[in-house]
């Protein structure tokens, strides 16, 4: 048997340190090891011993593309440790913050590191030089969710103005009005890049997947709800981990998350929209209907269109907050410190980001677990990987490495969760 060896030094449109080993045996995928080997952060380590009120700002350093992820997730776990309650008015708040991040962060990814595998183009400069249109309409949209996350966070990355209980500041009503013109017109450029984005030739692939997302009876889930999967899995965010475990791999230095019985699962937007579409309101699910995106959507290269179906969403929700925006007075509910244990969840762009803390009478943090999202779908993307390859077999080593590239892509990494692709070497004997 002839043996073949591919190897990918660095690969472009995510940041990180890792690698995928894959050896074909005759028609076997017999292996596909996603390595992981950026070094560890030691976050949960470096939370230990301090005021649980450090917890957010700490936190939201894990990752730059969406801190707010990290400092809802945070807040709500200390504040269900501490009893605290939360007022509609910082609720509201909370949500139209996050908004602006999944607006910016899966603009991002979908325009300017996914889009380029389907136009046969290196990078986003190459897009400008043939659709500068579509190049100006995602940067201006990002804008938007930037200016969101400014505008009530004090700056566009690691938000300032957040804090357990709420906020230190309540934005003008001026300052969230004057987003109203902006999102009116997001609206429109979200459904114009999801319905290009349709246009693209798309891999015939499907995924067996066991889709799991937050869940809400009323509104598409994004800082609030229980925790729903497509086995019919309907449980509290405090109840994560009886049902979902992580676990160390000598190739990765991140852990792998799977079910408690051994099961890999899908956190992100395929699951989301597949747990909550009926929330996503008459508009949105028009253009879904227009970019041909299934009810349950399983082919994972059409990921990008559910992302820019997420962004009008956001758009709309946005809006919607906004023109109802009522100043919380004050800003932050009082918290009283006590000792126990906190659960918080919500959904990052990526997936479900879980944080469970146990603080003592001080109110320092005792313990500390944070599950990010990439972590948790790790062994899907070997899954995905394996399923792929032995579909693309037959194509020569520079394709099946663009076609690898584009699997893991696929599932946007987060950059800063030490979970990314780079390096690829493929045996086939």
């Amino acid at each position: 048997m002839s043996e073949r060896t591919i190897t990918v030094n660095a690969l472009a449109r995510v940041e990180g340190e890792g690698a995928l080993h894959v050896r074909l045996r005759g028609d076997d995928v017999e292996i596909v090891e996603f390595r992981i080997f950026e070094p560890p952060r030691f976050f949960e380590g470096l939370l230990q011993g301090r005021e649980a009120t450090e917890a957010p700002d700490i936190t939201s350093r894990i990752c730059g593309i969406c801190p707010v992820a990290y400092i809802t997730s945070a807040c709500q776990a200390v504040e269900q440790a501490w009893g605290t309650d939360i007022p509609p008015e910082i609720a509201a708040l909370r949500r139209l913050i996050y908004c602006g991040e999944w607006i910016q962060s899966h603009v991002l990814h979908a325009a300017m590191l996914h889009a380029p595998d389907y136009l046969g183009l290196r990078d986003i400069i190459e897009i400008s030089e043939v659709e500068p249109e579509l190049v100006t309409t995602a940067l201006r949209l990002k804008k938007l969710g930037n200016d969101i996350m400014e505008v009530i966070g004090g700056r566009a990355v690691h938000p300032v103005n957040t804090r357990v209980g709420g906020f230190f500041r309540a934005p003008d009503r001026a300052a969230i009005s004057a987003l109203l013109p902006e999102l009116e017109w997001g609206i429109g450029a979200a459904r114009t890049l999801a319905l290009r984005f349709a246009e693209f030739d798309f891999p015939d692939d499907r995924g067996d997947y066991t889709f799991v997302a937050m869940v809400h009876p009323q509104v598409y889930p994004i800082e609030a709800g229980r925790i729903g999967s497509s086995r019919g899995l309907d449980i509290p965010v405090s109840d994560f981990h009886d049902h979902f475990t992580e676990e160390q791999v000598v190739r990765s230095t991140a852990l792998h998350g799977r079910m408690r019985d051994g099961a890999a699962y899908l956190v992100g937007p395929l699951a989301r929209y597949a747990l909550n579409r009926d929330h996503l309101g008459p508009t949105v699910l028009k253009t879904a209907q227009d970019c041909g995106v299934a009810e349950v959507e399983c082919n994972p290269f059409r990921s990008i269109l559910v992302r820019m179906l997420e962004v009008q969403y956001a758009c709309e929700e946005a809006l919607r907050l906004a023109g109802a925006y009522v100043p919380p007075d004050p800003p932050a509910a009082e918290v009283h410190p006590r000792a126990g244990i906190g659960q918080g969840c919500t959904e990052a762009p990526r997936g479900i980001c879980h944080h469970r803390y146990r603080i003592d009478a001080k109110g320092r943090i005792v313990s500390a677990t944070i599950v990010p999202p990439t972590s948790q779908n790790q062994p899907q993307i070997e899954a995905d990987l394996k399923r792929v390859i032995r579909a693309s077999r037959g194509l020569d080593d520079t394709a099946l490495r663009l076609r690898c590239e584009q699997v893991i892509r696929n599932h946007d990494p987060c950059i800063s969760c030490a979970t990314h692709f780079l390096d690829l070497s493929v045996d086939r004997g």
